[in-house]
């Protein structure tokens, strides 16, 4: 029991504090994990008297609430001086990855982390749980660095279709493949799409594919198209060659025309066949060897037919005013006259006297009268007949023309507007 000591000071009494000098107090600290040091306020034996100090010292792995605890006159010590073993919180699972820990969450635990296939860590590999029950990094994420991958078709060379310079190409959209979420936008063509037609030459082909981090898939391709070509043909001399398609490509065709004057020899028209080869044969333009020994004018007109032109010019004698009038001006146009495929037959003098002339060729009186009979030209005045290839007579002139009147209404024809297409493509022309 307690002892209180009293006694009366001028009437009033006065009590000491109990004296608990070397009496146990506090219930004797048992410290697992750790180790403890106490002071007693006076040095008294016991080291769990009321107001005694003990520090607490936990070992490696271990943390007490407090690090000193009093023995309080309640019998109690001031705090709860347990040494627990140190934990960290439970660390966060990153997304598209995860951890393995060497010993949970506890003290000097060593996790590491890893990622999902396809996903790539940023951030420090592992963690460690500390002393202070903080992990020594924090968690680290997993993020889609790896590109998609995407491969494109692999196409053989393709040929252009008959009479065409261009090959229709088909292949599969290729798709592409991600090793992370799975999940692409759409693959980008850079080029023709397919079922296209594509020309000649090679053709750079690429697609490039999405991932949702951004990533870029790519890959490239190429299309080539070939032409089968036969060797290339040229117009003959005093000719013109009109060709479709790219002219020597398979299934092209030439067409062949000689110039007024000349004879198509060989093939009109050729086709560049599957062989590389041309049909046909070679062709040529022969100059036209007119026959004046026939017997009658229509023989003679014949010779002409759907090749030249023809002016008449008939005059009763060599010395008419008109008719030298007119061969004057004639003389000074023949590249104009060979260039309208004009071929001039003079008819001179009266029957029997009569002379007919195609340029140093001379026809029979007879012959030359038949003319003149055949197309209704007078023999006593001066009179020009102009006939189209077709052999119709298409103008009459009683009186001399100039060689301008002459070509404007021959250029009316409707053959020579063909004529003059290939001619200014064959670059013929004159100066005069």
């Amino acid at each position: 029991f307690l002892l209180r000591h009293c006694w009366i000071v001028e009437s009033r009494q006065c009590c000491s504090l109990p004296r608990f000098s070397g009496t146990p107090w506090c219930a004797p600290i048992k410290l697992k994990h750790g180790a403890v040091s106490c002071r007693t306020p006076r040095g008294d034996h016991h080291r769990n008297v009321m107001g005694t100090r003990c520090k607490i010292r936990c070992n490696q792995g271990y943390e007490s609430q407090s690090s000193e605890v009093v023995c309080m006159a309640s019998k109690h010590w001031s705090s709860n001086y347990a040494c627990r073993e140190i934990r960290c919180p439970k660390l966060d699972m990153p997304v598209n990855g995860g951890y393995k820990c060497s010993d949970g969450s506890d003290f000097n635990s060593r996790c590491q982390f890893f990622c999902s296939p396809g996903f790539s860590l940023k951030g420090q590999k592992t963690a460690t749980c500390q002393h202070t029950s903080v992990w020594s990094v924090g968690v680290p994420t997993c993020v889609d660095l790896d590109p998609p991958k995407i491969k494109c078709p692999t196409l053989k060379d393709k040929w252009a279709e008959p009479r065409k310079l261009t090959a229709r190409v088909t292949w599969d959209t290729p798709e592409g493949v991600d090793t992370a979420d799975g999940i692409l936008t759409d693959v980008i063509l850079k080029g023709k799409l397919s079922k296209s037609d594509f020309p000649e030459g090679l053709h750079k082909m690429s697609y490039t594919v999405f991932d949702r981090a951004g990533n870029k898939g790519s890959c490239r391709f190429t299309v080539r198209v070939r032409v089968r070509r036969c060797s290339p043909l040229f117009p003959p001399d005093n000719g013109y060659m009109k060709c479709d398609g790219d002219k020597d490509n398979y299934g092209a065709s030439c067409e062949f025309k000689c110039t007024g004057g000349f004879e198509l020899q060989g093939s009109a028209a050729r086709v560049c066949q599957y062989g590389l080869t041309w049909s046909g044969s070679d062709t040529t333009c022969a100059p036209m060897n007119i026959n004046v020994g026939v017997r009658s004018a229509a023989a003679l007109l014949d010779q002409f037919y759907e090749k030249r032109r023809l002016l008449i010019i008939s005059a009763p004698t060599a010395a008419n005013h008109n008719y030298r009038f007119q061969m004057t001006n004639l003389q000074h146009a023949q590249c104009g006259l060979d260039l309208r495929h004009v071929t001039v037959i003079e008819l001179v003098g009266t029957y029997p006297a009569q002379v007919g002339r195609i340029r140093h060729r001379l026809l029979t009186p007879a012959l030359a009268l038949q003319l003149r009979i055949l197309l209704r030209i007078p023999q006593r005045s001066f009179y020009m007949v102009l006939v189209d290839k077709q052999g119709i007579d298409k103008q009459r002139y009683p009186f001399p023309i100039t060689t301008a009147e002459l070509f404007t209404t021959i250029d009316t024809f409707p053959l020579r507007k063909d004529e003059m297409e290939l001619q200014q493509e064959a670059g013929q022309s004159c100066q005069s």
